[in-house]
């Protein structure tokens, strides 16, 4: 009897605001206080107060990082950020210690206060298509979004810039959105790079279908993973 009444209580009890939790680590406190307001305003000038849906879309070949909201359906473009630096080649991460940049299809899947490169937001590297396509035994892994200017395979974006895409994260990670989408490209220029793309040409026109769906579209479809580690966009 005591043991399903003190069951009962623990179903009342609300999770942990996830924001909440986030205000605890000194580093996100101070970047909220340093930072809050500039992300406010981005939001404001698109309208958008709070309750948003957030997606990262990165070029390897531009160094730039794309930022999207969204309220319902239809994505907007919120602001970009530069790559501080890179490492690798276009093409994507096969091999633990290949200095590569993944390209693909992912998510946040860690936020990370305590990070040795300030702030860092982790991606769900290796994914499905990696484990098929990827090394089995060493695919690397541990690739974030970052603070500071240094990499060995992960995207950094300057330890000021990083606060901002943090609070980003946070705010709609507290609003509910369980998985924040991540797509890495190699470039906007599919075409040109499939023309010389070599042992890259069938992965590049996969992920290019991709690329190609939310620009003509401007929303997000689902994406599965076949038995041979290609891309498939599901239909709505």
């Amino acid at each position: 009897m005591k043991f399903l009444i003190a069951t009962v209580l623990l179903l009342m009890i609300d999770p942990p605001d996830f924001k909440e939790q986030q205000l605890k680590f000194d580093r996100v406190k101070s970047a909220y206080e340093e930072k809050e307001a500039t992300v406010k305003k981005l939001l404001s000038d698109k309208k958008i107060e709070r309750g948003f849906k957030l997606f990262i879309r990165a070029f390897k070949k531009e160094q730039i990082l794309e930022v999207w909201v969204a309220k319902s359906d239809a994505w907007q473009l919120l602001t970009t950020y530069d790559f501080c630096t890179t490492s690798g080649k276009l093409g994507p991460k096969r091999k633990e210690g290949d200095l590569q940049i993944p390209e693909g299809v992912y998510h946040i899947n860690h936020f990370n206060p305590f990070s040795v490169f300030h702030l860092s937001l982790g991606i769900n590297y290796p994914n499905a298509s990696d484990k098929i396509l990827s090394d089995k035994k060493a695919p690397g892994g541990a690739i974030y979004i970052h603070g500071n200017c240094v990499t060995i395979g992960c995207i950094p974006i300057t330890d000021d810039k990083i606060k901002e895409l943090y609070i980003l994260a946070v705010e709609s990670r507290n609003s509910g959105q369980a998985k924040i989408p991540v797509h890495i490209f190699p470039s906007r220029d599919f075409d040109s790079l499939i023309k010389e793309a070599g042992a890259n040409t069938g992965f590049w026109t996969n992920l290019k279908t991709i690329y190609d769906d939310f620009e003509s579209t401007k929303k997000l479809r689902q994406v599965t993973v076949n038995k041979t580690g290609v891309y498939s966009l599901t239909s709505n």
